[in-house]
């Protein structure tokens, strides 16, 4: 890959490129890893459309000598973000064996979210994911090695991976899944693959409204969360039951089979939390006021038939997720029963969308 090289005699001229990325939902979860951001299970995913990154990332030639290193600047929100910059800066530095080109730029990235940071939306999914689609676009302008849109997006969730791990499903439309398994072929541990082609058109029109029980960050992050799968007890069997699972989904998500598709989206949240209150050490991420709202979810739904399930990624936050023409009933049950148990009455409404854009 040494070819990665700009030619100092005729640098490029400086730039920017832009991307917008969207965060996912896990339905299948993906949780305990290893390797270099490696799954210990495939994971199944919708695209969202509303909760997503916005990340400028500008160029220019550095001058000097080569020292090896980085040059970056970096905002968050418009404002300065010391730890955000170093985790952005050692995801970069990890890539110069495959990009060398990058330490011959000073770079800018500017970023920021349509939604909360650090509360249970999967804000580096959106994050990274869209900082991996810039730096294969800065790829693609400078050597032009990246032109079929296919190997294109499959180094973009490479790359969006090795930042984050759920990042790698943000690259693709409706649906994505991650994680090297006999259902799908040519799925794989190292990249996701888009799964919009086999899903019913049902899953297409869904919404997810997200109740933001908590907007404070996380205690414990995803990273230690996955770490502590190491010394789980009930790890192996975890693993199991998530690939019977996914198989199950996938069945259940391409015939449109909703209250199947429920069943197992409700399970594996409650599967994930129960994983976090069994490490060790244990701890707990749901609130009062989460747990109030899965119990009002399934009481509505025993008494209206409408087809509405729970969520939960790795946080209070509740996910729910619906049909569209059930669109105008759920929101008034969110506004008459829910938002009381939402922090400052915030809900992100969200449903499934087209992917990224370049902006």
């Amino acid at each position: 890959m040494s070819r990665l090289i700009l030619d100092s005699s005729n640098p490029p001229e400086p730039g920017q490129v832009v991307w917008r990325s969207p965060s996912n939902i896990a339905l299948v979860k993906y949780w305990g890893k290893h390797g270099i951001q490696l799954p210990r299970n495939p994971s199944l995913s919708l695209t969202l459309a509303a909760s997503y990154t916005d990340t400028q990332l500008e160029y220019e030639m550095r001058d000097g000598p080569d020292d090896g290193l980085i040059e970056l600047d970096f905002l968050f929100q418009e404002e300065e973000n010391e730890a955000f910059r170093a985790k952005v800066l050692e995801f970069i530095t990890g890539l110069l064996p495959t990009m060398p080109f990058l330490k011959q730029l000073k770079l800018t990235v500017n970023t920021g979210n349509s939604f909360p940071h650090s509360a249970g939306i999967a804000s580096s999914a959106s994050g990274m994911s869209a900082l991996a689609l810039c730096l294969c676009s800065l790829e693609d302008r400078f050597f032009g090695t990246l032109q079929d849109p296919q190997a294109f997006d499959q180094k973009s969730s490479v790359l969006a991976r090795l930042g984050s791990g759920s990042a790698c499903r943000s690259i693709f439309p409706h649906a994505a899944l991650w994680g090297a398994t006999n259902d799908v072929p040519g799925s794989s541990d190292e990249f996701a693959v888009p799964m919009g082609d086999q899903i019913h058109e049902t899953f297409k029109d869904f919404h997810d409204d997200i109740l933001i029980v908590s907007r404070e960050e996380k205690p414990v992050s995803s990273r230690a969360g996955h770490a502590l799968m190491e010394g789980n007890p009930y790890a192996e069997p975890r693993y199991a039951q998530a690939r019977s699972r996914l198989a199950n989904l996938l069945e259940a998500m391409g015939t449109g089979d909703l209250p199947v598709f429920g069943k197992i989206v409700e399970n594996e949240a409650l599967t994930l939390h129960a994983l976090m209150m069994c490490s060790n050490p244990s701890y707990t991420l749901l609130r009062p006021d989460s747990l109030a709202i899965i119990e009002k979810v399934r009481q509505y739904r025993a008494d209206t038939g409408h087809q509405v399930y729970f969520t939960l990624d790795a946080g209070p936050n509740v996910h729910l997720l619906y049909p569209g023409e059930l669109v105008v009933d759920i929101r008034k049950f969110i506004d008459d029963h829910l938002v009381e148990h939402c922090e400052g009455g915030f809900v992100q409404q969200d449903w499934v969308g087209e992917g990224p854009e370049e902006v």
